[in-house]
């Protein structure tokens, strides 16, 4: 069953997701990031570029034909995966087929419009019965461990 982690209070979602991508990257873990917004992906690609500020966070669309070797692929769809291990979502549905991911990150912003389709999800998550784990990272993710 799908292991699934709300990291929530953040002041930026894609700030968020990079810093928490950067730490993926870092920890050579796989992700596949769910971004179906075509300006949202466009700003976390050029996010990605440029933290750490001395260097970048390794990705690829999934459509790059590099997608098979980069650890972290910024995906708008999710029929074809290269990796099942982890999914970060940064959409405000439920990802379809995230139940064949071993894990499940949701980053949740501290915006309404963010805020309110993310305890919408919490309780879609909750009421099949996943594991669920909720962190608070308003004060960054360093203040979480």
């Amino acid at each position: 069953m799908t292991n699934i982690t709300f990291f929530h209070g953040a002041s930026d979602r894609l700030q968020a997701a990079v810093e928490w991508l950067a730490r993926a990257g870092y920890e050579s873990r796989s992700v596949v990031v769910y971004v179906p917004s075509e300006s949202d992906c466009q700003r976390l690609d050029r996010l990605l570029w440029t933290v750490p500020a001395t260097g970048f966070v390794a990705h690829c669309t999934a459509d790059d034909r590099l997608a098979g070797e980069t650890p972290i692929i910024l995906a708008s769809r999710l029929e074809e995966s290269v990796q099942d291990d982890c999914l970060l979502n940064l959409s405000d549905e439920i990802p379809p087929g995230f139940s064949r991911f071993q894990q499940l990150v949701e980053i949740v912003s501290v915006d309404d419009r963010d805020r309110l389709p993310g305890r919408e999800r919490f309780r879609f998550y909750r009421e099949r019965g996943y594991p669920l784990r909720n962190d608070d990272i308003s004060n960054g993710f360093e203040s979480n461990g």
